[in-house]
């Protein structure tokens, strides 16, 4: 049986439980230092996260669906000047009550580690924050259509003009995947935080500049 073609389509409410699951794929190995969280209690930590915290508006989570299946996310996001003020700042503090499930020491260690995987992107910049493709999936180009639509905004969009994420340096073939993807190493970093955390120190931080964004070679 012939599977249906893939589709990228922009974050709703229904995905929340099957972008969860995704996300505790590529966190899973990250925040095993920090927690000894189930993967069914981080799956739920993470739908919760996307039901209680509105999207900043100067970002974008998108999903790649195969018969209605969530195979793989993206998420972009870029400078923004926003401010939900004090009623927001309310509307934060009432929601952590919904978190009280996973006990205080679990949620302070799991917002430190989110923490300080956060990026402030620059003027122009659109940052991956993830790009996420299910095990099953994996080697079937669904990171390289994911990747597409990245750019593809990017193009769509005046005030941006590049692409940047981090990864790992413990991860060469990742590194390597985006190479050919055209991305290039624009600086290395050796962080003790992240090593303490995640037993991680060397991340290279990879842009991709708009007068260069032809892809080839094959992906996740």
């Amino acid at each position: 049986m012939m599977k249906s073609p893939i589709t990228i389509e922009p974050m709703q409410a229904k995905y929340y439980p099957q972008v969860s699951r995704l996300l505790v794929y590529v966190f899973r190995g990250k925040f095993q230092h920090l927690t000894t969280m189930s993967d069914d209690d981080l799956a739920l930590f993470f739908e919760k996260l996307f039901e209680h915290f509105p999207t900043d508006p100067a970002s974008r989570r998108m999903v790649a669906l195969q018969d209605g299946e969530v195979i793989g996310t993206i998420s972009v996001k870029w400078r923004g000047e926003y401010n939900n003020g004090r009623k927001g700042r309310k509307q934060k503090l009432s929601s952590w009550k919904n978190f009280n499930r996973f006990g205080k020491w679990n949620l302070i260690k799991m917002l430190i580690g989110l923490h300080v995987f956060k990026h402030k992107p620059e003027m122009g910049e659109c940052y991956i924050e993830d790009v996420v493709v299910h095990p099953d999936h994996q080697g079937k180009g669904v990171g390289k259509l994911l990747l597409q639509w990245a750019l593809h905004f990017v193009q769509t969009e005046p005030m941006l003009d590049m692409l940047s994420l981090y990864v790992s340096g413990k991860n060469p073939r990742a590194k390597q995947l985006y190479e050919r993807l055209s991305f290039y190493t624009h600086s290395q970093s050796n962080s003790m935080v992240w090593h303490l955390l995640f037993n991680e120190m060397k991340w290279d931080y990879m842009v991709m500049k708009m007068n260069n964004n032809e892809f080839d070679g094959s992906d996740q």
